[in-house]
């Protein structure tokens, strides 16, 4: 068996796509990934990857301006190729613009067969059909980051059908690859016992460490520790280098800019431990087995994109409105940027390096997290902070037991919760919109019961334009914007009766289950 699995997102997220791959070749698969042209050669960094297939996005949209019949023969003359060269019994779609929903629908249909697919795709009229619920919230926890409870590879591996998510682990560095980062480290520093990456770039500004922190870090790694920084980035992000540098005292290797893909893989190994923002590299270190301390800032948080490895530190500002929303202005001029100090950092990695464990910290400032996996196989995270008894973690916590049983459709209408429940101020904060959405599930519920056994018209049109409540009140509260989001995705891909009855049951029984632990 064959199959093909389509990631058209940036470089992390296509690393965060191993335990898909591997867990495919697993269950018997041959599995082939096709990605946007400008990542292809980050499939040589993972294994059990048996083709590649460059999407060359940028020459159909090219050829497109000129004319969209020289556009559609270069995309119909890609797709034979591929078919030329694997014939796919399995389409996994993970990314859910419609871009690739098409394409997905696309193979899946070529040559007259019609072949399994699963993730994103679009029915016959060209909307939404995803194949699972939990497709539909990946879409929406990746447009309201903060609020979903499970990490990226979690999501990826329930949408492509696999169950428990395989560990994740990269390709190891080929003997090539080592020469090459051999030769980056050629200059002997005297005195040093190690080396520290330093990953200062992000995807903006507002999700990077401060420069000064990366240098007093450095500073303490060096005097108290004798570890070389080790910088590391590209070409772009060299300013950044450059500036934690500008008055250093302690010896470096400035690699920034000097690295591909491979030989980054392979300088990662040679680290006694990583200190990142939220980037590629964090995952590929995660994935390569390199020690990580990864910092959260602004948007980014740990929950959902942390490193997907056992044993990792994941550190973020201990400010009530971390992580703050896509698309917003911060009313607070980023001062999260500022609360993870170079002292707690440095005390959690100076610890690990000494003692080879991450301990908890006795500093105030930040939230630290140490990843591991749940009974279920799930990413997990552990306060090593004294963070387990805050609102937000039990929360989160809360999420995880009820979404998981909700989006795998298992009954959870008897449920019996475990640990205790967020303050009485956050609940009576949910209550009365859980409850709002409740009693309308409950009367709409019914109305379908009548609706199936005689459709009237005029009750119907009623009907539907109740589900827009239940959307408004559930997007009242930022705490259930994902719940909201997925409500709507959901409500608007069933067009049958039977289809809105079942969805309405379900959302009933989730919606009960919050509110009974809030009550």
């Amino acid at each position: 068996m064959k199959a093909l699995v389509i990631n058209l997102t940036r470089f992390g997220d296509l690393l965060q796509t191993q335990p898909v791959v591997s867990g495919l070749v697993q269950n018997g698969y041959e599995t082939s990934i096709m990605c946007l042209e400008n990542f292809a050669g980050t499939t040589d960094l993972m294994r059990d990857v048996s083709l590649t297939f460059a999407l060359p996005g940028a020459s159909v949209l090219a050829a497109l301006d000129r004319d969209w019949r020289e556009s559609l023969k270069l995309f119909e003359i890609f797709c034979a190729e591929v078919l030329e060269q694997i014939d796919p019994d399995l389409i996994v779609n993970l990314t859910p613009s419609l871009p690739a929903r098409l394409l997905a629908m696309r193979f899946s249909r070529m040559e007259g067969k019609v072949r399994e697919l699963r993730g994103f795709a679009v029915d016959s009229f060209g909307f939404n059909a995803d194949t699972t619920p939990w497709a539909g919230f990946l879409q929406v926890a990746s447009a309201n980051r903060g609020a979903s409870p499970f990490n990226v590879v979690d999501l990826f591996s329930r949408v492509a059908g696999l169950g428990n998510t395989v560990p994740f682990k990269l390709a190891d560095p080929s003997p090539e690859m080592k020469v090459a980062s051999d030769i980056l480290f050629a200059e002997t520093i005297d005195g040093a016992e190690g080396y520290v990456g330093f990953q200062p770039g992000a995807s903006e500004e507002r999700r990077r460490w401060p420069v000064k922190y990366f240098r007093e870090l450095g500073e303490r790694l060096w005097k108290e520790l004798r570890k070389v920084p080790v910088l590391l980035g590209t070409k772009g992000e060299r300013h950044l280098g450059d500036r934690i540098l500008e008055g250093a005292s302690f010896p470096s290797v400035n690699l920034m800019g000097k690295t591909g893909l491979p030989e980054l893989a392979a300088v990662l190994g040679k680290l006694d431990v990583l200190v990142t923002n939220d980037t590629g590299t964090m995952h590929l270190a995660a994935g390569a087995g390199t020690p990580v301390a990864a910092i959260f800032l602004a948007t980014a948080q740990p929950w959902d994109t942390g490193p997907a490895a056992v044993n990792s530190l994941c550190l973020e500002p201990d400010v009530d409105c971390h992580p703050c929303p896509f698309g917003v202005p911060c009313p607070h001029d980023n001062m999260c940027r500022y609360e993870v100090s170079a002292d707690a950092v440095f005390e959690a990695v100076s610890k690990f390096i000494t003692k080879g464990v991450w301990e908890a910290s006795t500093l105030k400032g930040a939230r630290l997290y140490l990843t591991g996996r749940d009974e279920l196989g799930f990413m997990s995270l552990t306060s090593r902070s004294d963070h387990n008894d805050t609102d937000r973690y039990k929360w989160i916590m809360l999420q995880r037991e009820l979404y998981r049983r909700f989006l795998d459709d298992e009954d959870i209408s008897a449920l019996t919760l475990h640990g205790e429940p967020p303050s009485l101020e956050f609940r009576l904060r949910l209550v009365r919109p859980l409850s709002e959405a409740r009693d309308i599930l409950f009367l709409l519920s019914k109305q379908a019961q009548l609706l199936q056994d005689n459709p009237m018209e005029n009750l119907k049109v009623k009907f539907l334009a109740n589900f827009q409540k239940i959307q408004d009140i559930l997007s009242s509260c930022p705490e259930l914007t994902v719940l909201s989001s997925l409500w709507y995705f959901e409500s608007r891909a069933n067009d049958t009766m039977d289809g809105l009855a079942l969805l309405l049951s379900r959302y009933m029984g989730l919606v009960s289950a919050l509110y009974v632990s809030f009550e």
